[in-house]
């Protein structure tokens, strides 16, 4: 029986590394499984140097510029999908009435839906995004000043929280709506492929709607602007470039609410 005082992290840590174990008994599957992800995920960069490949700049950036932004976009987006994924399967559970046997067991919910079915093919998607963001940073122009260049770790760290939060919030609203799982993904991936570009690419109202209304433009948009020393579109205040860590920390406290109430309110199927 698991032990009821293990932390969270430590409980998620043997539960992926359950998983884990019973993947490797299928060595080559499992590497051929990662390196297929791996490209899949790296198909969005290859577009983008296609794109360059026609013209100089994208909206005012240049090559390593966008090149920074898929980086640090997709990184922050394969360490969240990594941890918190799979919970944008709770509708499902919900429908199926197979949440009922995650609630009685002494584990948190949240932390058996998000490592079931822990794969290492989920690390393949940190190949291309590490591998272009190392490509990209020693090309970009401007001297490396020490905030710069902690800025980089900062910003991944908050965009992790932020997506880690839109993956939380995302799951809580199914166990109201539960065919939500479409909207979903078009918060958490199409999130993740709005934040790869420039924001200048975007309409002004809807580069306003991704930064008051679902904070994407925080994931790396606006700590990037610091970075690459460029003026913002919207023209926010130079504090705005250092707001995503308050940012994710506040969209991870409403998740962590709106689970809470989700998991409050839930009615079981009886199954």
């Amino acid at each position: 029986m698991a032990d009821r005082g293990a932390g969270p992290v430590r409980m998620y840590a043997l539960l992926a590394w359950t998983w884990l174990r019973a993947a490797a008994q299928f060595p080559v599957s499992m590497v051929l499984l990662a390196l297929a992800t791996a490209v899949v995920s790296g198909l969005d960069a290859v577009a983008i140097v296609v794109l360059f490949s026609r013209a100089p700049r994208i909206a005012g950036f240049t090559a390593p510029e966008v090149l920074f932004l898929y980086g640090t976009s997709a990184l922050s987006f394969a360490i969240s999908d990594i941890g918190l994924g799979t919970t944008e399967q709770l509708g499902e559970r919900v429908r199926l009435g197979t949440l009922d046997a995650v609630l009685v067991r002494p584990v948190s919910p949240l932390i058996q839906i998000a490592t079931e079915q822990f794969s290492p093919r989920r690390l393949g998607k940190l190949v291309p995004a590490v591998t272009v963001l190392a490509l990209a940073l020693p090309r970009l122009d401007g001297p490396w000043t020490p905030g710069r260049v902690a800025m980089v770790p900062l910003m991944v760290a908050s965009g992790t929280a932020i997506f880690a939060g839109l993956w939380v919030l995302t799951a809580a609203v199914q166990f109201v709506v539960v065919d939500g799982h479409g909207a979903a993904k078009s918060l958490t991936y199409g999130g993740a492929f709005l934040t790869q570009y420039p924001m200048t690419m975007f309409a002004r109202d809807f580069v306003r709607g991704v930064t008051f209304v679902v904070p994407l433009a925080f994931v790396n948009w606006q700590p990037a602007l610091y970075v690459l020393d460029r003026p913002d579109p919207l023209g926010l205040p130079a504090a705005a470039r250092f707001a995503s860590p308050a940012v994710g920390a506040a969209l991870c406290a409403a998740a962590a609410v709106a689970w809470r109430a989700g998991i409050r309110h839930y009615r079981s199927t009886g199954s």
